[in-house]
């Protein structure tokens, strides 16, 4: 049967890298214990289980764990007896025998900057496989850096999981060696159970951030619909405002240029109209000057004075049939009183007759009204 996740687990760092490398819960305590006695001198342990493929990626399971009898630090370099490895390994099948050997544990005072170069020599040594893993653990401090050999290289990992399942063969293993490592039975129990206590309110309080969390989402998802919706709904408002705008404004423009050709067609009639009168006020002010400057001979006046008579005595009989007069090229209304009356002294009745309020203001063909 093909081996599935764990689903109990602890997630330690960033575990993006591969392989991924699961430790179980176990294995952990057994290091964390062995480190009490690494304050002294630097300690090692093999560590077993296996190493497949799931899902298309290398995954690492530290399943065991068991302590190598001695290892040096010499400034960089570290060694180990080859009849001590071997001693391992016997150990190793009797102890854990359908495990293998995936890696090893280093435990010690120091930074582990300055073992890379020795324990990658040693690693490359004993173990030839890819993705065999390599831990660095501080005995004073919970400092601790994952390695996995990639590429004949020591790598360092961003993280691990800790993994809850049944281990009764690594259980066993502790409880054997209980004394060389100074803890009882007890101990080993409370351990592990003050582990298991605090997994399960480690996950209960992710379950609980992961609720608060969902509800939060949904409440800004909802939030943000309804903001989207009145924004529509605004936009869609402000669309029929502008139209309604911009129908109103066409209206004005039309409206606006109806009324510049009114005006134009206005001003046009007032301009004609002002050269009209223009030009009868050239007409009258060449009567005027003819007048001032008429200084005919006697017997012109006389001709004149006949003519007058003659005209007088034909617009009298004019008059008689009409009511009204029309003004003919050359008049003024002194001329016009003098045809029609035979002196100047109707001028004035004529003006008020026509409601002239300029006299000098008549043009030809226009009718006069007789008093």
């Amino acid at each position: 049967m093909e081996r599935q996740f764990p689903k109990n687990v602890r997630q330690i760092g960033n575990v993006s890298d591969e392989p991924k490398i699961y430790m179980e819960d176990y294995v952990d305590t057994y290091l964390n214990q062995l480190r009490m006695k690494a304050i002294d001198s630097p300690i090692a342990a093999l560590l077993t289980g296996e190493i497949v493929e799931q899902e298309g990626q290398a995954v690492v399971y530290i399943s065991g764990a068991l302590q190598i009898e001695t290892v040096e630090v010499a400034g960089t370099e570290i060694r180990m007896d080859e009849e001590i490895w071997k001693r391992t390994q016997e150990e190793r099948e009797t102890h854990f025998p359908e495990q293998e050997a995936v890696g090893w544990c280093m435990i010690e005072t120091g930074h582990p900057m300055g073992l890379n170069q020795g324990a990658g020599e040693l690693h490359k040594k004993l173990f030839e496989k890819e993705n065999t893993v390599f831990v660095w653990r501080d005995a004073l401090e919970t400092d601790e850096i994952f390695y996995a050999c990639k590429y004949g290289e020591l790598m360092q990992m961003g993280g691990h999981y800790i993994y809850y399942e049944r281990n009764p063969t690594m259980q066993s293993y502790m409880i054997r060696t209980r004394k060389e490592n100074g803890v009882t039975p007890s101990e080993l129990v409370e351990d592990r159970a003050a582990k298991n206590f605090r997994s399960t309110v480690r996950n209960k309080k992710n379950y609980r951030e992961q609720r608060q969390s969902s509800r939060f989402s949904y409440a800004m998802s909802v939030s943000l619909v309804v903001v989207v919706l009145a924004i529509g709904i605004s936009t869609m408002n402000n669309v029929d405002k502008m139209r309604s705008v911009q129908k109103s404004l066409d209206m004005l423009s039309m409206s606006i240029g109806k009324t510049e050709e009114t005006n134009g067609t206005v001003k046009e009639a007032e301009n004609n109209k002002e050269d009209k009168q223009n030009q009868k006020n050239k007409t009258e002010e060449k009567t005027v000057d003819n007048k001032a400057d008429s200084k005919e001979t006697e017997n012109r006046k006389k001709t004149e004075n006949e003519q007058q008579k003659t005209e007088q005595s034909t617009a009298t009989g004019k008059q008689a049939q009409e009511d009204y007069y029309t003004v003919q090229r050359g008049d003024t209304l002194d001329k016009i009183s003098l045809k029609l009356y035979g002196t100047a002294n109707h001028v004035e009745a004529i003006c008020k007759m026509n409601g002239l309020t300029d006299g000098n203001l008549i043009y030809i063909g226009q009718k006069l009204l007789l008093p």
